[in-house]
């Protein structure tokens, strides 16, 4: 199923997965910091989602140091970032898991980002964006890499209808940084 115009408003889901992440030695999966490419990757996210026009209404944020080190590089390349909630579900949440805190999204957010954690995100993309046959959807199957950028749109009066198949992907994008 591909979104229908007349079935509500478009919404748009963008999932970002955290940027490249460091592994010290010692340090909990949940603590690990962002690497120094990760660091140059996520502010350029910021930019491509300013340039693509995809700034979202509301953030939803994993409580992960490297997520929230994603959000608060990218968002910081916007004039007013929107609210952004931290929520310990979106670590290591699998897509029933996603869709739960997704759905409960108050219905005046057209546009709701996800930062979060592989696999998850990829088989939420691919799960929304059901069988569609594209470019864009072969690449996500192919891989979800650190710092990429799904965007999916459907139409729904509330986020509660977001379902399995509603969605299409319009854009997935794997911004990258350069080093100085």
């Amino acid at each position: 199923m591909t979104p229908r115009a007349g079935a509500g408003p478009r919404r748009r889901l963008v999932v970002l997965r955290h940027a490249k992440s460091a592994r010290p030695q010692g340090v909990p999966d949940h603590e690990r910091p962002l690497a120094p490419r990760g660091r140059r990757d996520a502010p350029v996210a910021g930019r491509t989602l300013a340039a693509a026009d995809c700034l979202p209404d509301l953030a939803l944020c994993s409580t992960a140091v490297r997520a929230r080190q994603t959000w608060e590089l990218a968002s910081a390349q916007w004039g007013t970032p929107p609210p952004v909630r931290l929520d310990s579900r979106l670590y290591a949440a699998d897509v029933p898991d996603l869709l739960a805190v997704a759905r409960e999204t108050p219905p005046e957010v057209r546009t709701l980002l996800l930062v979060g954690h592989n696999p998850g995100l990829e088989d939420l993309v691919l799960t929304l964006a059901g069988s569609d046959l594209d470019d864009a959807l072969d690449a996500v199957r192919t891989k979800f890499p650190t710092s990429a950028i799904a965007v999916l749109a459907w139409y729904g009066h509330t986020w509660q209808a977001l379902a399995p198949g509603c969605a299409l992907l319009t854009q997935m994008v794997v911004p990258r940084g350069r080093k100085p």
